[in-house]
């Protein structure tokens, strides 16, 4: 972390002017930020922002190698997996944990990463708001490869609406409106066009579908996908009674529905290299280690953080009847890098790519960050702490 750009935020920062920045991240919402924002954005060095984009290029190999899809094809659950199948994601998230190595350097270690969308409108914005109230000086950005913002909203726009009209192109998700990433769809509306729909929102017929925009029925051509199949996972027949998403429809997918399980937990074990923890699906664990303390116990098919068992047991093991679909990952070390009045906060950064068709890889283009004092990164086990929840990090031009 940038030890002199710190001192120069902690030594200005006030109570009055963090509530001056949420009321101006807020400012023209329809609805306030309806998660925690955290008082300050997370400054890197170049050094750490070089070894930032190394992991993240040693990941997105393995991703880009061929067979990657066969490896990956038990990830999808056969209830959930949709048809017309593109050949890569749109996008890619890398979570990587701020770290220390047994030679007591600060690294980046990978925690996670999911071929699904993330904040892509909300960080442009959460950036801008930080630079202004904040000060911020025009030689830090938060963006990667040259990138500023005109530049990453042509990117943005090139990967999500591609030839279409930004009318024919939808955000989707199930409710959409009510969901917590909300603030981030109807940013992304305001950065790019494309128009906020529910699932419910969606008329089939035949393989086409369409949505209403006041009394104008519009053919979707692209659907920008933000729906997670565990949000409806509890009503089954939920496409007896909406659009059957799951058929092979003529609209086109960003990203398809099954990049989701094949970028994810499923594909840590045939991750390797010093930026990845030891990971290995259960199922394949033939001596069960000894310093179980240093391992977490994950499930395959969960979504944020649900059934992750952090302080495990042999007995937990043994419990577990579907090892195949569980992965034992050895505990990383996160370092309370970040420097705030009242000591030091651990700290978590998401390189986010954009994956336009017609490119022949992934570009990094932007971050997210998560700033942490409890058990885990994650809003549970943060409540009644300052100084943590969502940012993003700025680093050298």
């Amino acid at each position: 972390m940038n030890p002199s750009v710190r001192k120069t935020f902690n030594d200005k920062f006030t109570q009055e002017k963090y509530q001056q920045f949420l009321d101006k991240l807020n400012a023209g919402l329809k609805e306030p930020v309806p998660f925690r924002v955290a008082e300050t954005p997370v400054f890197l060095t170049d050094d750490f922002r070089d070894r930032l984009i190394a992991a993240g290029n040693s990941i997105i190999d393995t991703i880009m190698q061929p067979g990657f899809k066969e490896m990956t094809e038990r990830a999808i659950p056969d209830f959930w997996r949709v048809a017309n199948e593109n050949d890569h994601p749109h996008f890619i998230a890398l979570d990587f944990g701020v770290c220390e190595d047994n030679e007591g350097n600060i690294v980046p270690k990978l925690i996670e990463l999911q071929g699904f969308p993330s904040l892509y409108g909300f960080q442009l914005h959460l950036g801008d708001t930080y630079r202004e109230l904040y000060g911020l000086s025009a030689d830090e950005t938060i963006f990667f490869g040259g990138l500023d913002k005109d530049s990453y909203l042509d990117l943005l726009k090139k990967t999500i609406i591609g030839p279409y009209r930004p009318d024919e192109v939808v955000l989707m998700d199930v409710n959409a409106p009510e969901q917590k990433t909300a603030v981030d769809f109807y940013l992304t509306e305001k950065y790019i066009g494309t128009p906020v729909v529910s699932l419910s929102d969606l008329i089939q017929e035949g393989k086409k579908l369409y949505y209403m925009a006041g009394d104008e029925k519009i053919q979707i051509k692209r659907i920008y996908n933000r729906l997670i199949f565990d949000e409806i996972a509890g009503d089954p027949a939920i496409f007896t009674k909406v659009a059957d998403i799951r058929q092979p429809l003529e609209v086109e997918w960003v990203t398809h529905p099954n990049w989701f399980y094949r970028v994810s937990k499923f594909t840590m074990p045939f991750l390797s290299g010093s930026y990845v923890p030891e990971t290995r699906f259960l199922h394949q664990v033939e001596v069960i280690p000894a310093d179980l303390e240093n391992y977490v116990l994950k499930p395959l098919f969960s979504f944020a953080g649900q059934g992750v068992i952090i302080d495990i047991s042999k007995k937990d093991l043994e419990a577990v009847t579907d090892p195949e679909n569980w992965i034992l990952q050895q505990k990383v070390n996160y370092q309370p890098i970040v420097q705030s009045p009242e000591g030091g906060v651990k700290a978590e950064i998401r390189l986010l790519y954009l994956w336009p068709d017609g490119d022949k890889k992934p570009t990094l283009a932007i971050n997210l960050a998560r700033l942490s004092r409890g058990k885990m990164i994650g809003v549970r086990y943060n409540k009644d702490f300052n100084w943590v929840g969502g940012t993003v990090a700025f680093m050298p031009l």
